[in-house]
């Protein structure tokens, strides 16, 4: 279990809030939008004020835009694989489990765990990173065609392509945290 599994589930933060954090604090709260990545909130932290929620997820991806290819891919080296041995054995941290479930991936058939296991397998031994997709916006059977499809990508688009994920994953766990009503 991490840090970020033990939180209580709590209120929707308005941004005011989210401006006068401690840094400490902040981290704490937002450090896992990007998983197991506290780095990024550290990053973002200085950009305060912000002016909603959409202007917090602003700071965040202009942050991994400018990261180098290597960068990007250590971002994605941080995420479990989809339907994986963590998620198998209870794991995961409480928003990947979340993010899993959404999708149908507690739901396998054993046909679709063994082919799961090894396209990521392959993903990963051609990448050296997991397969990364925003497991709220698909279902199952999507992600498994998209999994198989993206292996024919180069490894900088697949970096670039699932950073593009971490985005909207990280845009929806912003939107669990902060208001999104509220404003500066």
């Amino acid at each position: 279990m991490t840090k970020h599994d033990k939180k209580p589930r709590m209120s929707l933060k308005p941004i005011s809030v989210v401006n006068s954090m401690s840094y400490e604090d902040f981290i704490s709260l937002f450090g896992n939008v990007i998983e197991h990545c506290s780095l990024c909130a550290a990053a973002v932290w200085r950009d305060r004020p912000f002016s909603d929620v959409n202007s917090l997820h602003k700071s965040f991806c202009q942050f991994t835009d400018q990261l180098p290819i290597g960068g990007k891919e250590g971002i994605l080296r941080l995420h479990p694989d989809l339907a994986g041995r963590l998620a198998m054995s209870g794991g995961l941290t409480n928003e990947s489990t979340k993010e899993q479930q959404s999708a149908g991936l507690n739901t396998l058939t054993d046909q679709e765990k063994k082919t799961m296991h090894h396209l990521n397998q392959q993903y990963k031994q051609k990448f050296g990173f997991p397969f990364v997709i925003c497991a709220r916006e698909n279902k199952k059977e999507a992600i498994l065609t998209g999994l198989e499809r993206r292996l024919n990508n180069s490894g900088e688009t697949e970096a670039v392509t699932g950073v593009e994920e971490v985005k909207k994953i990280c845009r929806l766990r912003l939107l669990d945290i902060v208001d999104s009503s509220s404003k500066l």
